[in-house]
């Protein structure tokens, strides 16, 4: 387990301080991330990666001369915010384009797609190459769908080194891509890995079993084997690994034999000489192997397999020299310091607001603090359903989230609903990461945008708000009924609210029909087997339990329904202008809610 940390919260902000104070010679920190402290040439391609903290030494170990020109890092196990990403890009410019690469998990797609959008939007061109090599995670006919793991390597390396011999950004997107295609992946794992404050695994595995096609964020793996002599261990790996061979693959393979957490050195280096040994025995010629810890998983007891079948231009750029924290191949010229350019952060300014959108604002504050109190009650419950088939940090990252939108709502005190949610969700996309932190994020801005800056709002606002947050979840997250997220519980949330105020009912009661109607859906997803996200792989593990983030909405939105005001809408239907009165709501103190 994981024992050296003052508070669990901040493990891995404080991790990457630590990490850049003994690596200065090879990189800055960036607020989201590091980037290279070694100049790169104007008009180069900017390779910025990213993910989760405790995978070291990716993300923030390859950042450096003929590999990536910077990495953005968010919480343990979960995405960077789109706001991190955008500037360490930023900062990483060149101006030869920037390219993003990363395994391809759902959080990791939302934020840095998101940032993307917004470089484009400033006339940056940017584009995005995710690592799908895990052949665990999908099967052959579904590889888009796969996830990153120690395949990672390969790509950011190619892309890294072509890069740093300026090619054009057509050229490093398609040697990156022409690399993950040729890349493939398979881990196993003896015991489960913990996170940063908690005194249990996220999973745990019988004595004397394995478990085969894990996932470096925790996820158990696809099924448990009797523990394998070491040469049975390396035929296993390679022969599942031989049996996706890409087609148009020749004789020369580079094999990766990868520590995910615990394995020792010794242990490693006894797994290869029996890969080694098979693939010889296949025809197989062996060029440049990799053996040591490349993409962990904190103290993961395990290991994984990857072979990179590189034709004579991929096999340039593999061999060519890098000099990082954590990875060096060959000899490079010292470089120059890069002149490092003060980052300075935005600051929100609050919008002339009319008065009912300033108490609105109050209100929306209020809210806020009572779902940091739903989710400070659930935080345990949350992460222990998450860990079934996820990596289990769902509870910390909605606690991560909620804290932070509320300190932005209180620092942006007295101004309009639109900016203090604006705000808010900012803080939750930056500070929570991962899927949850995006949804979420993205939702309450959304909120904010429906309410607007009106001189007076009634339960037609509530509903457009609702509607708002649910379109923005959806879109962002492309998930459907049926899928097994929080899409599950949201979309008959919202069908329960309107029928209900169509047919007269008073938005309080209309409210807490709609929070029952999520629960029941939440409660329902425990039959459903997921289609997305991490949890997709392990459908049958997932089975029997309800989706957390569907449970979280439900949850929350219940909490909530007891301090939204009554407003009678009766006879007049949704589309009436009943005043919502701030004096309706209970005070912090009325609900027991800190001010």
């Amino acid at each position: 387990m994981t024992s050296i940390y003052d508070d669990p919260a901040v493990f891995a902000d404080e991790s990457l301080d630590g990490f850049v104070a003994a690596n200065r010679q090879y990189v800055d920190r960036l607020d989201g991330g590091v980037v290279r402290s070694t100049r790169s040439s104007p008009g180069h391609v900017a390779v910025v990666i990213g993910g989760g903290s405790g995978h070291y030494p990716a993300f923030a170990g390859l950042v450096g001369t003929g590999l990536a020109t910077a990495s953005a890092c968010g919480n343990t196990f979960a995405s960077p915010s789109a706001g991190q990403i955008y500037r360490v890009a930023k900062a990483a410019d060149m101006g030869g384009g920037v390219l993003f690469s990363y395994g391809n998990y759902a959080g990791d797609v939302m934020h840095f797609n998101q940032a993307q959008v917004r470089l484009r939007g400033e006339g940056i061109d940017a584009r995005t190459v995710r690592v799908t090599d895990d052949i665990a995670s999908a099967p052959p006919d579904q590889r888009h769908d796969r996830r990153g793991v120690a395949g990672d390597l390969t790509v950011f390396k190619v892309a890294g080194a072509a890069a740093e011999a300026g090619k054009s950004i057509d050229d490093v997107e398609r040697l990156a891509r022409k690399a993950n295609d040729r890349t493939r992946s398979l881990g196993v794992a003896f015991g489960g890995c913990t996170l940063p404050g908690q005194a249990s695994p996220l999973f745990s595995i019988p004595a004397g079993k394995m478990s085969v096609g894990l996932g470096i964020h925790g996820e158990p793996g696809i099924f448990d084997l009797n523990m394998p002599t070491a040469t049975d261990l390396a035929e296993l790996l390679v022969s599942r690994l031989l049996a996706e061979r890409p087609d148009d693959a020749g004789s020369a393979v580079v094999p990766i034999v990868n520590g995910l957490g615990t394995a020792k050195y010794d242990e490693l280096f006894l797994l290869y000489g029996k890969v080694e040994k098979i693939l010889t025995a296949h025809g197989l010629r062996i060029v440049e192997p990799e053996c040591g810890e490349l993409v962990t998983s904190l103290d993961m007891p395990g290991l994984s397999l990857t072979l990179f079948w590189p034709d004579d231009e991929l096999a340039e750029y593999w061999s060519a020299p890098a000099d990082t924290p954590a990875y060096r191949k060959s000899a490079v010229d010292t470089q120059a310091r890069r002149v490092a350019a003060p980052h300075r952060h935005a600051v929100a300014h609050g919008e002339p607001a009319t008065a009912e959108a300033v108490r609105l604002g109050h209100l929306a504050a209020v809210a806020l603090r009572a779902i940091g109190t739903v989710v400070a009650t659930n935080e345990d419950a949350w992460g222990k359903l998450d860990s079934v088939a996820g990596d289990g940090d769902h509870g910390m990252g909605m606690r991560r989230g909620v804290d932070a939108a509320c300190a932005a709502a209180d620092a942006a005190a007295g101004t309009g609903v639109h900016n203090i949610l604006s705000c808010a969700g900012e803080a939750w996309s930056e500070r929570a990461g991962g899927t949850s932190g995006a949804l979420w994020g993205t939702g309450l801005i959304q909120v904010g945008n429906a309410f607007g800056n009106k001189d007076t709002y009634s339960a037609i606002d509530v509903v457009s708000a609702v509607r708002a947050f649910a379109a923005a979840v959806t879109d962002l997250g492309s998930a459907d009924v049926g899928d097994k997220t929080m899409v599950d519980a949201i979309v008959p949330f919202v069908e329960s609210l309107t029928a209900d105020l169509d047919h007269g009912v008073g938005l309080g009661p209309s409210l807490i029909g709609a929070a029952a109607a999520a629960k029941r859906a939440a409660d329902a997803t425990a039959a459903l087997r997921p289609r997305l996200g991490r949890a997709r792989p392990l459908a049958e593990k997932s089975l029997g339990h309800p989706d957390p983030g569907a449970v979280s909405f439900a949850d929350i939105v219940g909490g909530l329904a007891g301090i939204v005001p009554s407003v009678d809408v009766s006879a007049r239907g949704p589309t009436g202008k009943a005043p919502l009165q701030s004096s309706d709501v209970p005070g912090p103190r009325d609900r027991g809610v800190t001010a």
